[in-house]
């Protein structure tokens, strides 16, 4: 069994993350695709993870693709958690994910109060509101006027593909959503046309192929399917993966074999990588073993107590600190750094703060380091959202 060396591999993942200079792209679907797709439980992570992804990313670009051309949608999917994905890819997701999903509409229904009948009752009269419109849930609800849950119905609707999530009320950083019916939204979509088993084949291998080499509780955490449903999938396609070892890490891992030529032939030229990425990003949120890109030592100042990843600042592959927002009169990136690094590296760490404040805050901003910062297991929850709130300069 080989033994694969994690710089190398820690480059060649980076690679096919579009998260190094001579990988970036501006085509924002295959970037989708490639990295199966954007974790979207808060929207203005896809913006940032496209953003540092491409070279020339402008925010229209992505509402074009979700709102007009509708070449990507936002579900939900693995683990239950809302992703933007191909047109190519929802159909996989859907029916890999679904049973997942559904599971949990029981007792979700239970909390909030939401009868059978109430269900499928407000459900039709919504359908049949929005047939050509897409309404917020507000508006929804003024015109259904039930004393039912409406937004508890809304929501499972969404989960079922029976409505989509369409523009944010106000604009790109707006968590409310507008929702119109799926068929209108991709009346080419087919969500039967994918068995189970066939889409949890597929959505296995593609995430092989993009963040691969990984171990199987990588595989099952990522999806959040269980370990013998991902036995099974692999079973199928096992002659398209070699297992290897990698330096400094235990376990066995999979890697497809065309990633095995790939890292033979690796530029070996040092040319660091450094990338501010969002909360939640799909590189580090790719993996349940976590030690290939962050030390134990500053484990808490990157995960909360739920898992939650903040926005990090990744060298080579490696986690070295953590970034925040704070939008005043005189907007601010904030970053806080582990550990020294080079002076070049320091410089491209500011270039790329002012790029991203810039498309973060449409103007000038400044940036501030901070030498500390509270570990986010020991902040209120949601404190992931904002890293660096309370901290000293």
């Amino acid at each position: 069994m080989d033994v694969l060396n994690l710089t190398q591999i820690n480059k060649l993942i980076l690679s096919k993350q579009h998260l190094t200079e001579d990988s970036k792209i501006d085509d924002i679907i295959q970037i989708t695709d490639d990295i199966c797709g954007l974790h979207s439980t808060d929207l203005k992570t896809s913006y940032l993870s496209l953003f540092v992804r491409s070279h020339n990313f402008k925010r229209f670009d992505l509402e074009r693709e979700l709102y007009s051309n509708r070449n990507l949608g936002r579900i939900r999917g693995m683990r239950r958690t809302l992703f933007i994905l191909t047109t190519k890819m929802i159909p996989i997701v859907f029916n890999a994910t679904f049973n997942l999903i559904e599971k949990t509409f029981e007792k979700y229904m239970e909390y909030h109060k939401v009868s059978s009948t109430d269900y499928e009752k407000i459900s039709r009269s919504i359908i049949t509101l929005l047939k050509g419109k897409e309404l917020s849930t507000s508006e929804i609800r003024k015109q259904i006027k039930s004393k039912a849950n409406v937004p508890a119905i809304i929501h499972i609707m969404c989960s079922k593909c029976v409505l989509i999530r369409a523009r944010p009320i106000k604009d790109w950083k707006d968590r409310r959503s507008k929702y119109a019916l799926f068929s209108d939204y991709f009346p080419n979509i087919d969500l039967k046309e994918v068995k189970e088993k066939e889409a949890v084949q597929s959505l296995v291998e593609q995430y092989i192929k993009v963040y691969g080499p990984v171990s199987e509780n990588d595989i099952s955490w990522w999806t959040g399917l269980t370990k013998s449903t991902i036995r099974y999938a692999l079973q199928n396609i096992e002659t398209q993966f070699n297992k290897a070892k990698i330096s400094s890490l235990k376990g066995t891992y999979i890697i497809h074999k065309s990633d095995t030529n790939r890292l033979q032939n690796l530029d070996n030229l040092y040319k660091p990588s450094l990338e501010l990425l969002p909360m939640l990003d799909p590189y580090p949120m790719g993996y349940k073993d976590r030690d290939r890109y962050i030390d134990f030592d500053y484990y808490n100042n990157v995960f909360d107590r739920s898992g939650n990843i903040t926005s990090t600042i990744v060298l080579d592959g490696a986690v070295i600190g953590v970034w925040d927002v704070e939008e005043t009169l005189e907007p601010i990136i904030k970053f806080y750094l582990f550990h020294p690094i080079e002076d070049n590296e320091y410089d491209l760490l500011y270039s790329k703060a002012e790029k991203i404040g810039e498309f973060y805050f449409d103007k000038e901003i400044k940036i501030k380091e901070y030498d500390s910062m509270i570990p986010l297991t020991e902040r209120t929850a949601g404190g992931f959202m904002t890293p660096l709130k309370i901290a000293k300069k």
